[in-house]
């Protein structure tokens, strides 16, 4: 790539942007100045809109923003603006939901035109350099777009009209006057469990996300005796974490499989797809006891603190698909390379074991590696025990670890972004707690110090942190999950700090996001840049929606706090999005935990005691290690500044001066216990076996 250009994204933060610092494109960053440079040379807007590890973002570049002749039709006929959706999620869902009106399917690189006031008249995604695949070039399209702003005002002005008015629309759900119940939860997860792929588990056919939330659903159906549920949520963890989607020598899911059976990842790596995974794999080692889930959840965890996590705490957004202008490079290995690296007993296992062959299963004669043999299988081949050649994989991973590792790793997109550590924070808390992963609860704590230290200002979330600087409004999104996670982290260690500030944020959260005309939350704050739509976060994407997290987290506060109004909030979320949720479950899958929560009431959990004791620990022991999902924990320290007030701690004490414990469903507490077998005996009441049942399409 040549370098003799240089463009005003020199001066951004944003590794994404920064990338493109050096095309011969006249880039600007969304801003006062390139809107204004459009008004006043009357030019439409180019925005285009990706990010850091998008490979087909790097192809676009390659083809055409590396291309002198392209931009120089780029620059004369256009205002070009480059956009980070991690950075600008607020501009990227706009943008995208115009794109998507006029049948495209959506995604990244986004390709947008714009008035100079911000307004979609036309966009897609990604075009080619020449016509191809039925797809015109970008030429094509950037001389075809100037022609009619120059030539077809009117028909622009129309289109734009369009545009507005359905952007608008997509804000309106119709409320139900129904009350929502259990049947809607129900419901969802018969429809969920009829689209499992019932041999390589996940939903749909190829391409397969991992879509945790909706896991998450099954697994509390499974939980509560629906045997189906939870043998096809075992069923996709195990496939997944067997497949090509994991790194199985360095931990860690990629993005997801561009086939059905988990083996062909597109290999980038997002922080928030391992954070959201974790948390269904402890899940999964709570309700089952299979110590397989617990060392993945480990493993991935490991992946995270090594390689995505400032030295400071934080933990960084993504990794790249590409590394030497090649997909994958870093991750896939030929027999030759395995031959090499292991000794001749170790190198034939190893082939054995994670399906590495002269032809490969992948480009070129390279291979994935991925699980096909079992230690039980491998072991009568071999001549060994199970135990032995599960020592000898280990033995295995360490060597292939230690060659890879020299090797050009991918990019790596060091932004930290509020929100998407609010989930790893959550992820940190919950392993912390539920494994006895003491460094997963210390890098949890760091993480929400530093977005303390460095992301907050008076008060304030900002969105993003990168080389010491950071910068924008915080969007629901930072301020939901980052609630979220300082709630967990108060669950995970019962320090108040965590739940002083999470009750603060959530207070800030209601100001500046809540909806009082119709319910329900706005995606921006109210004192954000004024932009052509203001809109609301309710379906989840790849990640949940901040209007489903932001209502947990009224059901959780309302709960913890005795505050009956923030219970009045979420059942009008409900109540607004209930018919959404019953048509599109796959849509709102954590807003259905939500429902969940809601409509079968939490297990409160009161204890009572010096947080530090030895007793405490060994209480919120027996708390953590179960599966319970639908729970709120609070602590009261008789000897400390009161932390909650309300009906749940009210007359808790302290018996005879032990740690004692109470447990609280549907506002009836039991007796107070001061030991922890008797703590789980209570925990484990009520609690159904899991039964058989016959698959919902039988």
């Amino acid at each position: 790539m040549s370098h003799t250009y240089t463009n005003r994204l020199v001066h951004e933060t944003s590794p994404y942007l920064l990338q493109h610092a050096h095309n011969p494109v006249d880039w600007y960053a969304w801003g006062e100045e390139a809107l204004k440079k459009a008004k006043a040379e009357d030019k439409p807007i180019l925005l285009s809109v990706g990010y850091a590890a998008c490979h087909w973002c790097h192809v676009m570049e390659r083809e055409s923003f590396e291309d002198p002749r392209v931009a120089q039709v780029m620059n004369e006929h256009f205002v070009c603006v480059k956009v980070d959706r991690e950075e600008r999620p607020d501009l990227d869902r706009i943008y995208q939901s115009a794109v998507q009106m006029m049948g495209v399917h959506g995604g990244w690189p986004l390709t947008a035109f714009l008035t100079p006031d911000g307004e979609p008249f036309y966009g897609g995604t990604y075009f080619p350099p020449d016509d191809r695949h039925g797809l015109p070039s970008f030429n094509r399209i950037l001389l075809s777009v100037s022609r009619a702003w120059r030539e077809d005002r009117e028909e622009v002005r129309t289109t734009v009209g369009q545009f507005l008015d359905g952007l608008s629309h997509l804000n309106r759900f119709p409320a139900s006057s129904a009350a929502p119940t259990a049947a809607v939860v129900e419901a969802a997860v018969r429809a969920l469990s009829r689209s499992v792929d019932p041999v390589h588990g996940g939903f749909g056919r190829a391409p397969k996300f991992p879509h945790p939330s909706a896991l998450e659903l099954l697994l509390r159906a499974g939980a509560r005796g629906d045997k189906f549920s939870l043998d096809m949520v075992t069923l996709t963890l195990r496939k997944m974490a067997e497949g090509g989607i994991y790194d199985q020598v360095g931990g860690g899911f990629h993005r997801y499989s561009v086939d059905a059976r988990w083996l062909v990842p597109h290999f980038e790596k997002m922080l928030y797809d391992n954070a959201q995974l974790i948390p269904v794999y402890v899940h999964a080692h709570q309700a089952t006891g299979e110590p397989f889930f617990a060392r993945v959840a480990r493993e991935t965890i490991g992946y995270v603190l090594r390689e995505m996590t400032h030295p400071d705490g934080g933990f960084y957004s993504t990794q790249d698909a590409d590394s030497e202008g090649e997909e994958g490079k870093f991750f896939v290995w030929t027999k030759e390379e395995i031959l090499r690296v292991l000794e001749p007993e170790l190198g034939e296992l190893c082939c054995r074991a994670f399906d590495v062959s002269e032809s490969g299963n992948f480009e070129h004669g390279k291979s994935i590696l991925h699980v096909v043999a079992t230690p039980e299988q491998l072991a009568s081949r071999f001549g060994k025990s199970p135990e032995e050649i599960a020592m000898l994989l280990g033995k295995i991973k360490c060597k292939l670890f230690g060659a890879r590792d020299a090797r050009v790793k991918p990019g790596r997109d060091e932004k930290i972004l509020t929100a998407w550590n609010g989930l790893m924070i959550s992820a940190c808390a919950l392993a912390g707690a539920a494994l006895g992963h003491g460094a997963a609860l210390e890098a949890g704590v760091r993480a929400a110090e530093f977005i303390e230290q460095h992301l907050t200002r008076d008060g304030r979330l900002l969105r993003t942190w990168t080389a010491g600087e950071a910068k924008l409004n915080g969007y629901l999104d930072d301020y939901a999950f980052l609630t979220a996670a300082l709630l967990d982290l108060y669950e995970a260690t019962l320090d108040p700090r965590f739940f002083r500030r999470a009750e603060a944020l959530h207070r800030l959260t209601l100001e500046q996001f809540w909806d009082e005309a119709d319910g329900g939350f706005f995606f921006t704050g109210k004192d954000h840049e004024r932009l052509v739509a203001r809109m609301k976060s309710a379906y989840d994407e790849a990640i949940p929606s901040g209007t489903a997290v932001a209502t947990l987290n009224l059901l959780r506060l309302a709960s913890a706090l005795g505050e009956e109004a923030y219970g009045k909030m979420a059942d009008r979320v409900f109540r607004t999005l209930l018919r959404a949720m019953e048509q599109s479950p796959s849509g709102f899958g954590h807003l259905l935990l939500a429902l969940d929560f809601s409509v079968r009431s939490p297990v409160e959990i009161v204890l009572v005691g010096p947080r530090e004791a030895t007793a405490m620990q060994t209480m919120l022991e027996a708390v953590h290690r179960r599966y319970i999902p639908n729970r709120v924990v609070a602590h009261v320290d008789p000897a400390a500044p009161v932390t909650l007030t309300g009906s749940l701690v009210e007359g808790k004490r302290a018996v005879d001066g032990q740690v004692t414990a109470y447990v609280c469903r549907d506002f009836t507490c039991s007796a107070p216990v001061t030991d922890p077998e008797a703590l789980g005996a209570l925990l484990e009441k009520d609690r159904p076996e899991v039964g058989a049942r016959r698959p919902p399409s039988a």
